[in-house]
């Protein structure tokens, strides 16, 4: 499970981690087209279809995640057992064949299964990607940008949606994903927590060593929580793609008066260090936010670098945990 964490966003550091309710089923609105397509992915290769994309396979979560959300059902996915536990706000509706790893997908078990299109991210391997274009068309998609994570994000889901015929359902989780931020932001002015600062992370632990992982400004859940009306506050930098830091126990000091959130999971005892190891860790204990209760531990299952749904999951649940 270390392993499935640490290789989460692959472009990241060395110190960083490797997350509204269930997708429904989506009405098919390719009108069984047959007329071929033809698209730019992220690296510029042109991708050609003979029509939208039906067995498509995925190399990433989020990709997949997108797939479920637009009404396609994977025939293969990275680690499935992995994508079954980090990602339970949009899961799996069929029995997907696994590839293998994120990291490093099975060609041939990806080769088996003759997909019309592989969607694949910039976190993998160009190594691996070139391989794969030899198997099928491959959708390379950019894993994350820090710039604009939620325009990056919604972007990928469009282009998915391009090479699979389901443009109207993209829509419809744009007006989805909006309509719940802003009834998310509501809940929390309405409770008179509009501008309230707030600190996400998460952390793991290592040869009883706990690391710290912020997420800036610059991330999915750090943008998110802005659309949600609330301020960051980590003032440290992340990285250029997903936002990300790096810290400790010690770095939390400088935080002051906020609400504390992030996200475990119980099928992985290093994950939860916050409720588990520092428990007794004098450092952690004289924290502001320790002593007042804020620190809220949110859903399992809420996949931190995932698409629409689990955003919108992740905003249930924080709103939630605020306004209880």
């Amino acid at each position: 499970m270390r392993r499935l964490l640490l290789t989460a966003p692959l472009a990241a550091t060395a110190l960083l981690l490797t997350a509204c309710g269930t997708t429904e089923p989506a009405a098919d609105d390719t009108k069984k087209s047959t007329e071929a397509i033809t698209l730019t992915d992220a690296s510029g290769t042109k991708v050609e279809l003979d029509g939208p994309a039906k067995k498509v396979v995925g190399t990433e979560w989020n990709v997949v995640e997108s797939l479920i959300s637009l009404g396609v059902d994977p025939v293969g996915v990275a680690d499935v057992k992995g994508y079954k536990t980090w990602n339970t706000a949009v899961p799996l509706r069929n029995e997907p064949k696994d590839i293998g790893t994120r990291g490093e997908p099975s060609m041939d078990t990806i080769a088996s299964l003759k997909p019309d299109l592989i969607v694949a991210t910039t976190d993998l391997q160009p190594s691996a990607l070139k391989q794969l274009r030899k198997v099928a068309p491959v959708l390379e998609v950019t894993s994350a940008d820090a710039s604009d994570p939620i325009g990056h994000m919604l972007g990928n889901v469009d282009l998915i949606a391009e090479a699979t015929g389901t443009t109207e359902r993209a829509a419809t989780l744009r007006k989805d994903f909006d309509a719940k931020l802003a009834a998310g932001g509501k809940a929390l002015a309405d409770a008179g927590l509009d501008g309230a600062k707030i600190a996400f992370a998460d952390g793991y632990v290592t040869s009883n060593q706990v690391s710290v992982r912020p997420y800036t400004a610059g991330s999915l859940i750090g943008a998110v929580n802005e659309r949600l009306g609330l301020k960051n506050a980590w003032k440290t930098k992340g990285d250029e793609s997903y936002g990300l830091a790096a810290t400790d126990v010690e770095g939390l000091t400088a935080l002051g008066k906020v609400q504390f959130a992030y996200i475990g999971n119980d099928e992985d005892p290093n994950s939860d260090p916050f409720g588990k190891q520092l428990v007794d860790n004098s450092v952690w204990k004289s924290l502001p936010f320790v002593k007042s209760g804020d620190v809220h531990r949110l859903s399992d299952g809420i996949w931190m670098f995932g698409g629409t749904g689990s955003m919108e999951t992740y905003a249930d649940s924080l709103v939630a945990a605020l306004t209880k």
